[in-house]
């Protein structure tokens, strides 16, 4: 092998344990193929995620900004042909389709594209890689000889992406392991709520508070459809969440706090999405106003409103007592709600005073 292809070899082991890495090394696999550019991308539905050479950073952005993820074509197509090597898009689509579908015809060749190659690799972690090369419209559909060359990168592209996947998922249990030892259980999450790893505090809540699965799910439906929706909110980019968990015999109430885990945008392999941590809350034991902040993200004003509101104060009492209106502790009340996931005052005072949520 040449000397360009064995520091481009290198490159590529150097991208997966150093992600910031992988856009010059794009470039260089693009220019081994012939192209223009080339990104690692993960697809699924219009989740898309990318990164790319710098030659089509701009071309990627705007992709995503006009929503082609959602009508591409093209990595359904790869994924279904199972090939362990670079397929052409004249391998998985006809001619007669290429020409009728505005993914080539008012996406890619209007910006001097409309000729790919790429590959599929499966990750530990359950997600599709893809590595696709983009090919100048005005050179002609990809050579045979090129694929081949791309084909001999594959393997080392394939070991690279395991590895990053591996790296970032033993880091993932090492979170978890470092919240175990000061005795919180926590799982992290990927980014479709499954469980890439849990401590054994939060193994040992299984079937009683928690339900494996597809997706890491509570036991409690009304908490479930909480974490439903705090999962949704965290892949849009929303802060941290809290949910209230019922008591019932044997096992105390809890608060289950999902933490968004903010991925660096060069990295594909970060599997980690979220981390659910789960805090009792003990019986009889009101918590503290910082402890109320940090259980439920309150502000310092509500912290001290959901205390007096569990200490059997009114609202025109707390208002008296604080030197503001009514009308600011009502408006405080409501966002404390809000946060708690409560309906009523009465759920309210019993999640904070450790007693089993009315009505859940």
């Amino acid at each position: 092998m040449s000397d360009a292809y064995e520091d481009l070899v290198e490159r590529i082991y150097e991208a997966a344990a150093l992600p910031d890495l992988w856009p010059a090394a794009l470039s260089e696999i693009a220019r081994y193929g012939e192209g223009k550019g080339a990104l690692l991308f993960t697809s699924r539905d219009a989740d898309f995620r990318a990164v790319a050479a710098p030659e089509i950073a701009d071309v990627v952005a705007a992709f995503v900004d006009e929503g082609w993820a959602a009508r591409n074509a093209r990595p359904a197509r790869l994924f279904a042909a199972r090939h362990a090597g670079f397929l052409t898009d004249l391998d998985v689509f006809t001619p007669e389709e290429i020409e009728a579908d505005p993914l080539f015809t008012e996406f890619l060749r209007p910006r001097g594209l409309g000729w790919g190659t790429a590959s599929a690799i499966v990750v530990p972690s359950g997600e599709q890689i893809v590595v696709d090369v983009e090919r100048p419209y005005a050179m002609g559909p990809v050579p045979p000889a090129v694929v081949a060359r791309l084909d001999a990168l594959r393997p080392h592209l394939a070991r690279a992406a395991v590895m990053s996947a591996r790296l970032r998922l033993q880091a993932v249990q090492v979170a978890a392991e470092a919240l175990d030892m000061v005795g919180l259980p926590a799982a992290v999450l990927g980014r479709h709520g499954q469980a890439l790893a849990m401590n054994r505090g939060c193994e040992a809540l299984l079937d009683d508070t928690l339900r494996a699965g597809r997706r890491l799910a509570f036991v409690d439906p009304k908490a479930d459809r909480l974490l439903a929706e705090a999962l949704q909110s965290a892949a849009d980019g929303a802060a941290a969440r809290s949910i209230p968990l019922a008591g019932a015999v044997g096992r105390a109430p809890a608060v289950g706090h999902l933490l968004p885990v903010r991925r660096s945008a060069r990295d594909l392999f970060a599997a980690a999405s979220a981390i659910l941590v789960v805090t009792p809350v003990a019986r009889g034991n009101l918590p503290g106003l910082s402890v109320l902040e940090g259980l439920f993200d309150l502000t310092a004003a509500e912290a001290r409103v959901a205390r007096a509101i569990a200490n059997c104060r009114t609202v025109e009492q707390i208002a008296t007592e604080s030197g503001t209106s009514p009308q600011t502790v009502r408006s405080q009340l409501k966002g404390v709600m809000a946060k708690t996931g409560v309906g009523r005052q009465a759920e309210l005072v019993g999640l904070l005073a450790g007693a089993a949520l009315p009505g859940s």
